[in-house]
């Protein structure tokens, strides 16, 4: 992912509460439009370095789980 698409979306939620977050998340997702995925991959980040390892470890527990066979 090319960094200026983070800055990018980084300075378009900046200042952003939770319910923003919860909406633009909810929004994206229900869309299901393929050019939405960087600024959730973008969340992603930002919470994956922001978590410790126990949230980490409950996140791929739940991938594994919701993408098992």
């Amino acid at each position: 992912m090319d960094f200026q698409i983070r800055q990018a979306i980084t300075a378009n939620v900046l200042g952003s509460d939770a319910t923003e977050f919860k909406d633009i998340v909810n929004d994206a997702i229900s869309r299901g439009e393929e050019h939405l995925l960087p600024g959730l991959g973008v969340f992603l980040e930002t919470w994956w370095q922001a978590s410790n390892e126990d949230e980490r470890t409950h996140f791929v527990e739940k991938l594994a789980e919701k993408f098992a066979n």
